[in-house]
């Protein structure tokens, strides 16, 4: 895994594409790390990770590009490929497939699917 630790408040609750999600019952969030000793580009780390919290095939989800785009974000987190060195902390947060998103340097991914929750039922 890259960067940090999952923390002790999150529960393991699952695999997806050989990563494992975690929970948080405090926040209602979900987590993943990325790892850095695979390739593995961040826009299909979360294209998936996304999908496994959903519950859904990864093609049932709204386009990535849709709501960044893919290459772009692939090129900031580039490192965990191993081809270049991380140089500092950061994040970008975004809205994709109606949860909220933020991608960390560290190599962590959090969904929010809380906007999915609250989304009105069908009448």
């Amino acid at each position: 895994m890259s960067g940090t630790a999952p923390r002790d408040t999150l529960t393991p609750i699952g695999d997806t594409d050989g990563r494992t999600v975690y929970y948080d019952e405090d926040r209602g969030t979900y987590h993943t790390w990325c790892d850095d000793r695979a390739y593995e580009p961040v826009s299909t780390a979360l294209l998936m990770t996304v999908s496994s919290v959903l519950g859904v095939e990864p093609d049932d989800l709204e386009a990535l590009s849709e709501c960044i785009d893919p290459d772009a974000l692939n090129a900031l987190f580039v490192h965990w490929r191993g081809d270049e060195p991380r140089i500092g902390d950061g994040s970008v947060s975004f809205t994709f497939s109606e949860c909220a998103v933020t991608v960390y340097a560290d190599g962590e991914v959090v969904i929010d699917p809380a906007r999915q929750r609250s989304r009105p039922a069908d009448d």
